[in-house]
């Protein structure tokens, strides 16, 4: 039996291996994945999201949702209503005005201002969410919509103040 395996897998000739008459040497076999030698995987930490840049996405998918006085979402917002219910979809609990909102959490520099910051306007009248990039979402005014808008283009020179908010 083995003679006749033998005798099947040698062509009549002799040798295993075929010629090949001046054409490009055949590549060797590839070597089975066992057998392949792998480098070590290096650990890549993702970069985690901060709290703020989550508030931040959140208010980004309202974009379009009607502005409504006192409105809190998600079918219509207000300014607050806004930051308020980001914010609360994160377990931070937020009042629903802007004034008060401004004695939440921490003061903020407007050269270190981070995705998710609240920035107050107007005598603490508006508060948008910082995106970075000079920009910010926020819920206008009646009979317009939430939307993202860059602070240099009407609100830079309206900025009251800042706010960093952190978990309890």
């Amino acid at each position: 039996m083995l003679a006749l395996a033998l005798a099947l897998a040698v062509p009549v000739g002799g040798t295993a291996t075929p010629r090949h008459a001046g054409g490009p040497k055949p590549k060797p076999p590839r070597p089975s994945a066992i057998a392949k030698k792998r480098k070590p995987r290096r650990h890549v930490r993702k970069a985690r999201l901060t709290l703020g840049d989550r508030a931040a996405l959140l208010a980004l998918r309202e974009v379009g949702t009607p502005y409504a006085w006192g409105g809190g979402g998600p079918g219509g917002f207000d300014c607050s209503g806004l930051t308020s219910w980001a914010y609360g979809k994160l377990g931070v609990l937020l009042p629903h005005n802007a004034a008060a909102q401004f004695g939440v959490g921490r003061a903020v520099q407007r050269s270190k201002l981070r995705r998710g910051d609240l920035l107050f306007f107007y005598g603490l009248g508006h508060v948008g969410i910082y995106l970075g990039g000079g920009r910010m979402v926020h819920a206008p005014q009646s009979g317009r919509n939430v939307e993202v808008v860059r602070l240099a283009d009407h609100y830079a020179e309206r900025l009251v103040g800042a706010r960093r908010i952190t978990r309890a």
